[in-house]
C-alpha cells in the first residue's frame, strides 16, 4: 500500500551520495504547535507520520499526537512502530526461544517455519558479567574466557542458531 502522506510531511534529503526518504513534523505546525511538545513525543509524531498507512496508523493517529494536551486523558491508544528492538540476554533467550517454538508449531501444522521472523530488525546484546576463577596471573583473562564459553556453550550455541536462523536478528 502506498504511503498517504495525508500531512506533506514526507520529503526526501541528500546526504552525500546517498537520498534519504524523511517525513517532517514542521508540515503539522500551521495546525499544532508541535515544537511545544516534549522530544519523546515528538519522536512518536514522526513515527506514526512515517508509518501511516491508513488502516494501522491513521491520520487520526498523527493528529492526536499532534495535538496531545499534557493535563487531558489520551484520545485514543497510537500505534508505535519501532525500526529496531535491542534485546537484552535475560528477555532476549526466551524471545528466541519463542520464535523457535512458534516455528516447531508452523511445521507442525504443515506451514512454512522461514515465514516465523522477527517484524522488526532485532538485537541481542549479551551483557552478563564474567566469573573471575582465576586472577593476579598472566594468563588469568585467557582462563576466564575459556571457563566463560564452557558454561555457556549451549547458550551461545543456540544463540548462534537463532542469529543465522531468523531474518534481522543479530546478536
Amino acid at each position: 500500500m502506498a504511503h498517504p502522506d495525508s500531512f506533506g510531511a514526507r520529503n526526501r534529503l541528500t546526504a552525500g551520495d546517498r537520498e534519504l526518504e524523511i517525513f517532517r513534523i514542521d508540515a503539522l505546525q500551521e495546525r499544532f504547535d508541535v515544537f511545544r511538545l516534549p522530544y519523546t513525543l515528538r519522536i512518536l509524531l514522526e513515527n506514526v507520520l512515517r508509518h501511516e498507512d491508513g488502516v494501522n496508523v491513521t491520520g487520526e493517529d498523527v493528529e492526536a499526537v499532534a495535538g496531545w494536551v499534557a493535563s487531558a486523558e489520551p484520545p485514543q491508544e497510537i500505534s508505535f512502530t519501532p525500526g529496531r528492538v535491542l534485546l537484552q540476554d535475560f528477555t532476549g533467550v526466551p524471545a528466541v526461544v519463542d520464535l523457535a517454538a512458534m516455528r516447531n508449531a508452523m511445521a507442525d501444522l504443515g506451514g512454512d517455519p522461514e515465514m516465523i521472523n522477527p517484524l522488526c530488525p532485532a538485537e541481542l546484546v549479551i551483557d552478563h558479567s564474567v566469573q573471575v576463577d582465576e586472577y593476579a596471573t598472566r594468563l588469568a583473562i585467557t582462563r576466564n574466557a575459556e571457563l566463560e564459553f564452557e558454561r555457556n556453550r549451549e547458550r551461545y550455541a543456540f544463540l548462534r542458531w537463532g542469529q543465522g536462523a531468523f531474518a534481522d536478528f543479530k546478536v
